[in-house]
């Protein structure tokens, strides 16, 4: 009997899950938000919580479910309903590297650290921040990214130009530190890092948000400037 029980609770449980998609709507994974990964973990945990609870039966497992589903489909009424409601409940998309410089005030907003949003642009194919004219953080995580237009997607063949090996950028200089494996292995110490960037005008490490260094196109500097904490 108990199995009996557990399977009908799942069934219904799996019933009542497939009729709160149906009436939310279907997203693709990529389009989803954060609040619609928690509320859809959510839903999830309070079918599959109820199961091995005894004291909770199927017209609690119907209850929880409706209720909860009921929450996120006001909210998402709301959102497309009024417009003013989106930037509380959905979010907005942030301008993270805006004309070619990264806005550090627009990182620390959305607890994003250079790293990270290196990671993001070479999903997108973008191995060099040099290469981004504006790069946004959309709700969903994603980043969408506009190349400046020495890098737009033009073939080497379509132009007609000897197409030549790509070199990988190596990041040297993140928030204002060094990174001392990737100076290493472009052949670097401290002494030259340094001259090179009084060639620029920069005395200190501590002023340079983001460097990067690439064996076709050299160092690559952007300063904290008004950026900086």
């Amino acid at each position: 009997m108990e199995y009996i029980q557990n399977g009908i609770e799942l069934l219904i449980g799996f019933i009542a899950l497939l009729f709160m998609t149906k009436v939310l709507g279907k997203n693709q994974l990529s389009q989803v938000t954060a609040f619609d990964f928690i509320s859809a973990l959510i839903l999830g945990e309070l079918v599959g919580n109820t199961l091995y609870n005894d004291e909770v039966n199927i017209k609690h497992i119907l209850f929880s479910v409706l209720l909860w589903g009921s929450f996120m489909y006001v909210t998402e009424w709301l959102t497309q309903k009024f417009r003013r409601t989106r930037p509380f409940l959905e979010g907005g998309p942030s301008i993270v590297i805006n004309k070619g410089l990264i806005d550090y005030d627009a990182l620390k907003k959305n607890h994003l650290d250079i790293n990270q949003l290196q990671l993001l642009l070479r999903q997108k194919g973008v191995f060099s921040i040099r290469e981004c004219h504006y790069a946004i953080l959309e709700t969903n995580g994603t980043v969408s990214v506009m190349k400046k237009s020495p890098y737009d997607y033009v073939t080497k063949k379509d132009a007609g130009i000897t197409a030549s090996s790509p070199t990988l950028p190596y990041s040297i200089i993140l928030d204002g530190e060094i990174v001392k494996d990737n100076l290493h292995i472009i052949g670097w110490n401290d002494q030259i890092l340094m001259n090179e960037l009084k060639k620029q005008g920069i005395s200190k490490v501590e002023d340079i948000l983001y460097a990067e260094w690439n064996e076709n196109e050299g160092l690559y500097i952007q300063p904290y400037k008004d950026q900086k904490k």
